[in-house]
C-alpha cells in the first residue's frame, strides 16, 4: 500500500494542509482561513478554536479532493506560527484567546525581566533578545493582568502544540517552539532556570520539551471523527514555521543557507553551534534537526517595500497591465532591469515598520536618499529592490563571519523575479538557486520531519526527493566594487538618519 504524509502549516491568516506521497511528490493542498483580531493599538489575538476548525475543514477537504484512503496516511506533522501564548486548563480547554507573535503588549514585563537579567545574558542563553514578542513575557502579562486566568492555567502552548493536544491528548512542544517562548536554554535544550526564576513564572505551566521528530501519540477517536483521519494515525509534533522552512529549503547541513523573500524576509543557515553576534544583530533558533541550530536574521518589510513601490510609484505600469492583460510585475521588473546596478546613486532605506535584523530599531522609517535632477523612474524602482537586498546582505555578512556559505537557496514570492534574483546574487556574490516550489518550504519541512519521526525516512537528506532546483543565477564579479560601495553608503545613511528619527520620533 502506498503511503502518504499530511502536513499542516498553521500561519497567521489560515491553515494550509498539504498532502505528500512518500516519494516526495506533492499531491494536493488546501487552505482554510481564520480571522486575526487587532485592538488596543498593539494587541493581536486569535481564537484557538478557529485553528482547530481550520485543521478539521482543510483535512476533510484534502481527503475528499485527493480521494486518498485515510488508512494510507502514515503520519500527520506540523509547522506553526511561533512566539505565541495560549493558556489552557488541565482538560486542554483554552482559558482565553491566544496572544500571537505580533502582539506587543508585554512591554512592561519585558522591561521588568531586563532588570533581573541583562540583555547580553539573556541573548547568550536563549539566542534572542528579550522583547515583548516572546511567550514568557506574554505569560507574565497574563499573570499581572489576568491573575484568575493565570492561576487556572495548566499549560502554555503555541498553535501547533494545541492541535497536537486536540489530536493526541499530549501537552508537548518541540525545541524550536520552546525557543520561541523566550525561556529556553539553547545550550542544554531545556527550560532555563535562570530566566524562569527572573520572570517569576511557575515552570510547571510550560509544556514538555521534545525534539521536532517526537511522536506525541496517535489520533484519538473523537479527533478521527472530526478530521476524517484514521484512528491510530501517528502524530509527530513538527516545528515552528521559521524552522520547518529550513528543512523545506534544503538547509539540512552546516552552511546550507536560504533566503525567504516574502512580505517580510530572512536569511537563515544551519550550524552545529549557536552564533552569538557581539552586537546581537541576529538570532539563533533551535533547528528542527536534533542537535543543530538555525542562525537567522529577519527583516520586517521586504516584499512589503516592493508592494508599496508598486502601489505608489507604478500607476502607469498597473494601468498598462490592466489594459493589455499582462502582469504588472513583469512590466515593473522590466523597468528595474533598464536601470544600472547602483541605481545611479539613489539609495532606499526599507524601514517602513522600523526594523528587526540587523537594526533592532522601532523608530526609523523608510527613506529615499541621493535623488538628483536626472534621477529616472527606473532608478527609483530599482533602488527599492536594492535597498531591501542591502539589508539582507548585511545579515548574510554577519552569518558568513562564523560559517562557510557557498550558495543561497531563494524561496518566497520575491524569488519569482529574475531581476531581483540577479541583484541578490550580485550583492551577496553567491550563486542563487531557485527550487521548483517557492511557497511550500514550511509544509515540505513539516512533512519530512513527520516522515523521519514516523520511521519512513532514515535522515533529513530525503529533502533531495522533495526539492528540485529548476534555475540558478551566478553573481557578476564586475559588480563587486559597485555594490560594496553602495552597501557601505546604505549603512552610513542609516546610522546618520537613526539619530534624526530618534530625536523626532514623536512626529512619526
Amino acid at each position: 500500500m502506498e503511503r502518504y504524509i499530511l502536513a499542516h502549516d498553521l500561519g497567521t491568516s489560515g491553515n494550509k494542509a498539504t498532502l505528500f506521497h512518500e516519494s516526495g511528490r506533492l499531491i494536493d493542498s488546501y487552505i482554510s482561513s481564520y480571522p486575526t483580531h487587532y485592538f488596543n493599538e498593539n494587541w493581536v489575538e486569535q481564537n484557538p478554536n478557529d485553528w482547530w476548525n481550520a485543521v478539521c475543514f482543510s483535512t476533510l477537504n484534502i481527503l475528499k479532493n485527493s480521494n486518498i484512503d485515510p488508512q494510507q496516511i502514515e503520519v500527520v506533522s506540523f509547522s506553526g506560527q511561533m512566539m505565541g501564548c495560549l493558556v489552557v486548563d488541565q482538560d486542554g480547554e483554552p482559558l482565553r484567546p491566544s496572544i500571537i507573535w505580533a502582539d506587543q503588549r508585554a512591554v512592561k514585563q519585558s522591561s521588568e525581566l531586563e532588570k533581573a537579567i541583562s540583555q547580553t545574558e539573556f541573548y547568550h542563553i536563549v539566542g534572542h533578545r528579550n522583547t515583548p514578542s516572546y511567550g514568557i513575557q506574554k505569560l507574565m502579562w497574563i499573570r499581572d493582568n489576568e491573575p484568575e486566568i493565570y492561576n487556572k492555567a495548566y499549560k502554555t502552548l503555541n498553535a501547533k502544540d494545541y492541535i497536537v493536544f486536540k489530536l493526541t491528548g499530549a501537552f508537548v512542544t518541540d525545541y524550536s517552539d520552546g525557543n520561541s517562548m523566550g525561556c529556553f536554554d539553547l545550550h542544554t535544550f531545556t527550560w532555563s532556570n535562570r530566566i524562569i526564576e527572573a520572570s517569576g513564572i511557575d515552570s510547571s505551566k510550560l509544556p514538555d520539551l521534545q525534539p521536532s521528530t517526537y511522536q506525541a501519540g496517535v489520533i484519538l477517536p473523537d479527533a478521527a471523527k472530526a478530521t476524517g483521519l484514521a484512528e491510530g494515525t501517528k502524530v509527530v509534533i513538527g516545528a515552528g514555521d521559521g524552522v520547518t522552512a529550513n528543512i523545506g529549503a534544503g538547509s539540512v547541513r552546516e552552511g546550507k543557507t536560504y533566503c525567504s523573500l516574502g512580505t517580510s524576509a530572512w536569511v537563515t543557515t544551519t550550524s552545529k553551534k549557536p552564533i552569538f553576534d557581539p552586537e546581537m544583530r541576529i538570532v539563533t533558533w533551535a533547528h528542527a534537526i536534533p542537535g543543530y541550530y538555525a542562525p537567522n536574521g529577519t527583516m520586517q518589510y521586504a516584499g512589503g517595500s516592493f508592494n508599496w513601490m508598486k502601489e505608489t510609484l507604478c500607476q502607469a505600469e498597473l494601468q498598462a497591465a490592466e489594459q493589455t492583460g499582462s502582469s504588472p510585475y513583469d512590466l515593473i521588473n522590466h523597468k528595474i532591469e533598464k536601470a544600472a546596478a547602483g541605481s545611479g546613486g539613489v539609495l532606499f532605506l526599507p524601514y517602513f515598520l522600523g526594523e528587526r535584523a540587523p537594526r533592532w530599531d522601532a523608530v526609523s522609517k523608510g527613506s529615499y536618499l541621493g535623488i538628483k535632477s536626472d534621477t529616472t523612474h527606473e532608478e527609483m524602482l530599482r533602488s527599492v529592490v536594492e535597498g531591501v537586498t542591502y539589508n539582507l546582505g548585511i545579515i548574510y555578512d554577519i552569518l558568513k563571519e562564523h560559517i562557510d556559505i557557498d550558495e543561497l537557496i531563494l524561496i518566497g514570492g520575491g524569488a519569482k523575479s529574475k531581476v531581483w534574483r540577479q541583484i541578490i546574487a550580485d550583492v551577496f556574490q553567491l550563486p542563487v538557486r531557485i527550487p521548483d516550489y517557492l511557497d511550500e518550504a514550511g509544509s515540505m519541512g513539516a512533512a519530512i520531519i513527520g516522515g523521519v519521526g514516523a520511521g519512513m525516512y532514515d535522515s533529513f537528506d530525503v529533502i533531495e526527493n522533495f526539492l528540485h532546483i529548476q534555475d540558478s543565477q551566478q553573481p557578476n564579479p564586475q559588480l563587486i566594487e559597485t555594490y560594496q560601495l553602495a552597501k557601505r553608503q546604505f549603512d552610513d545613511f542609516y546610522f546618520a538618519l537613526q539619530k534624526v528619527y530618534e530625536k523626532h520620533k514623536s512626529v512619526y
